[in-house]
């Protein structure tokens, strides 16, 4: 197990493994990058780091699909868990249990240098020199509003009252060299954050990260409870406190060993058209909204920066890796929290996000006595939509734990056979619905309201499986693999 502490000492040990695909011709400035980067996902290759891009200084270089499924047989998490500091080896439901783990533990602050000793005031630029134009922001996709210059990038802001302190990523979309426009969701924590500086009637700063420490990155992908401080739980997860440094015009602290920090100011009204832009749901976008404006007021860097970035879309990106296994662990230390002994949580990556499997052991019956199958589905539905993040997945299924969750073969052979076509359900109506599942209709949308489901497919007789493991005797199965 080792922490990487920032960007390029990541990269050198995925370079190492043979999962970083140098790109070093030229590519243009438009949609190449992205382009290589997305059939990087569906063919599952090594991730491209491109060296040389057209538009910008030589030394400015892109790094595509940093936290995507690896290209190394065997460890098809190594990008995820190497980011928080795992073996890369490690499976899953080890890194589900990692992120769950830290939840409970201490926080660990993160320690403030001086601006001499952070790698990412190499270079200062303002006024003028302050442009997004001068950095490989590419098209994501060819239907998008324009370039995004935020797809995995961590996001700082804090309340007015300097109590909370909230890391994030959340799509940003560049408007011309000194201006972007981000979209801001009411009940994210950036977004309540923002409405309290829009009560007081004043901007509120932020500072936008390219580039930190990938568990940094990582980590402000995933959700964490309300005013925690992600920097805390990163320290955690590091075992060690993340080093900050004063950012050059705000009063904002960001990480040291980051690439790039754009700081600014966001305005108190939503003032700018942002979007379309091709979601994690696999379809490109059609339609924009009127979003607060980003302005861009300084930037830093180190010498030749590497700007890193999620090109969502169909599976499999950081949204069905890296999220994903956030919104399971978030979903896993919920149920345990509340008296249900899940064994473990899975969001299997070709669901784009839209299935939770709750797999539960063996014994569960005898761990909640007198309680039904359709009674758990029912209390795993009260509690997992009334949490935050449970607004982003639709269907619920509550499984055995004799298949392993996160092959999609067995969970479409388990899902194809266990769920009844009529009954063994908990239908939950007047859910809150928000724009990014794709599976509700448009008058949903329009009432934030519709319905989920949680599917009872646990088995009342477990049944052994028509297999190599479970058909044959032991002594015949050692016989068959000693003369395969």
């Amino acid at each position: 197990m080792k922490y990487y502490d920032d960007l390029r000492s990541y990269i050198d040990a995925l370079d190492a493994m043979g999962d970083i695909m140098h790109v070093r011709r030229e590519v243009d400035g438009d949609f190449e990058p992205s382009a290589v980067t997305r059939r990087s996902y569906e063919i599952q290759s090594p991730a491209p780091l491109f060296h040389k891009v057209a538009g910008v200084a030589p030394g400015f270089r892109l790094f595509g699909a940093p936290a995507s499924l690896s290209s190394v047989a065997g460890m098809p998490y190594a990008r995820v868990a190497m980011s928080l500091g795992l073996a890369p080896a490690s499976s899953g439901a080890e890194i589900i249990e990692a992120l769950s783990a830290a939840r409970h533990q201490p926080g660990i602050p993160p320690v403030r240098v001086s601006s001499e000793n952070a790698l990412c005031h190499q270079n200062i630029l303002r006024g003028d020199d302050a442009s997004l134009d001068r950095f490989p922001i590419p098209f994501a996709h060819d239907k998008d509003g324009g370039r995004y210059a935020n797809t995995w990038g961590t996001l700082i802001v804090r309340t007015p009252d300097g109590k909370w302190v909230n890391w994030s990523i959340a799509r940003v979309m560049k408007v011309d060299g000194k201006r972007m426009v981000g979209l801001m969701v009411p009940s994210q924590h950036i977004g309540q954050i923002w409405a309290e500086w829009v009560k007081l009637g004043q901007p509120m700063p932020y500072a936008l990260v390219q580039g930190p420490a990938p568990a940094i990155s990582c980590v402000s992908g995933i959700p964490i409870p309300a005013h925690a401080d992600e920097a805390d739980y990163i320290g955690t997860l590091a075992g060690a406190p993340v080093a900050v440094v004063k950012a050059v015009s705000i009063d904002l602290d960001v990480p040291a060993t980051a690439e790039i920090v754009i700081e600014g100011h966001v305005s108190i009204s939503r003032d700018c058209q942002e979007g379309p832009y091709g979601e994690y749901g696999g379809y490109l976008g059609s339609g924009s909204s009127a979003q607060p404006t980003f302005h861009v007021e300084a930037i830093t860097h180190r010498d030749d920066p590497i700007w890193p970035m999620s090109i969502t879309g169909r599976p499999t990106e950081e949204s069905h890796t890296l999220w994903a296994m956030g919104l399971a662990a978030d979903a896993l230390t919920h149920l345990r929290d509340a008296g249900i002994p899940v064994k473990t949580t899975w969001i299997p990556e070709d669901s784009t996000v839209h299935w939770l499997l709750v797999v539960m052991p063996q014994n569960w019956r005898d761990l909640l006595p007198g309680m039904s199958s359709e009674a758990l589905a029912q209390r795993i539905g009260e509690v997992l939509f009334a949490t935050d993040a449970m607004v982003f997945i639709p269907k619920v299924y509550v499984v055995d734990d004799d298949f392993d969750p996160t092959n999609l073969r067995e969970v479409v052979w388990v899902l194809s056979t266990r769920v009844h076509p009529v009954g063994r359900r908990a239908i939950f109506d007047e859910q809150r619905v928000i724009r990014l599942p794709q599976c509700y209709e448009e008058e949903e949308y329009v009432q934030g309201k519709g319905a989920k489901v949680v599917f009872d497919t646990l088995q009342t007789t477990r049944h052994l499986h028509a297999s190599f493991e479970q058909g044959y005797p032991a002594d015949v199965r050692q016989r068959v693999l000693d003369n395969w």
